[in-house]
């Protein structure tokens, strides 16, 4: 592992983190998937017009994310939270 890149793995992994703080509240406030589904593509739009990537992560994020249509952004965006779900079933 390169060492040197440490802090971008564990900004990376804080990134998740909160991410996967801010899903689980929504379930638990009762937000259906449909509705977190939205806000995770209404946030990448957000994230993808201000945010300058920081990491080779976010880099290919934002790639992604500049090159799909709004449905493939959507895919995108659910596929995000579906991961997200499934570290916290780890």
């Amino acid at each position: 592992m390169d060492l040197k890149n440490i802090d971008v793995l564990q900004d990376w992994d804080k990134w998740k983190v909160t991410l996967s703080k801010a899903i689980n509240l929504g379930e638990n406030l009762g937000m259906s998937e449909d509705t977190i589904d939205t806000i995770a593509y209404n946030v990448g739009n957000f994230l993808s017009a201000i945010v300058d990537p920081e990491n080779r992560e976010e880099r290919l994020l934002h790639e992604l994310w500049k090159v799909g249509c709004k449905e493939e952004r959507k895919v995108l965006a659910r596929l995000i939270v579906k991961s997200l779900r499934n570290d916290n079933l780890k």
